[in-house]
């Protein structure tokens, strides 16, 4: 849709376009009162910049609206399934390391693992996997808060554009 169009939703629908692209309603309910938007650019950047407002509690809560890397679900599947075809066109060793490791990943920090993976290979998420594990839990709070970010920032430009 264009942002005309996001702008004339109605309060409720549009609030919930934009919960498909991050998993916070208090976010998506602010950004949706902000309406009219000039642009797709001011949108997003306005979008972008409400991100800061969210506590750690908030974006804990938003990554659980996620699916592991190479499982479906989530609360925007359709999404996720397109942003993780390149990964899911690896090999069978490195899918089912990536399914593992993601376990691994779990027991120690508590949630799933985060990356933008649109474009990506299997074999370079499991890289980028490998050395997020040596993060202590307040660098990788940080480093899945800016992965989420830029997944956000690409679902808000494929809403109005």
């Amino acid at each position: 849709m264009l942002i005309e169009e996001f702008n004339a939703l109605p309060e409720r629908e549009a609030a919930d376009s934009l919960y498909k692209c991050l998993a916070n309603r208090r976010w998506a309910a602010e950004v949706s009162s902000r309406r009219p938007y000039a642009d797709a650019q001011s949108f997003v950047t306005t979008a972008s910049n409400a991100l800061n407002g969210l506590t750690d509690d908030e974006w804990v809560a938003a990554f659980k609206a996620h699916p592991r890397i190479g499982e479906r679900g989530g609360d925007a599947p359709e999404s996720s399934q397109r942003e993780q075809g390149r990964a899911m066109q690896s090999a069978a060793v490195t899918l089912a390391a990536l399914e593992a490791e993601n376990r691994q990943y779990e027991e120690k920090f508590g949630h799933v693992f985060l990356i933008r993976a649109g474009g990506r290979s299997g074999e370079e998420i499991l890289s980028e996997l490998r050395r997020r594990m040596k993060n202590d839990p307040a660098m990788e709070l940080a480093e899945a808060r800016s992965e989420l970010s830029k997944i956000a920032v690409d679902r808000l430009l494929d809403l109005v554009s």
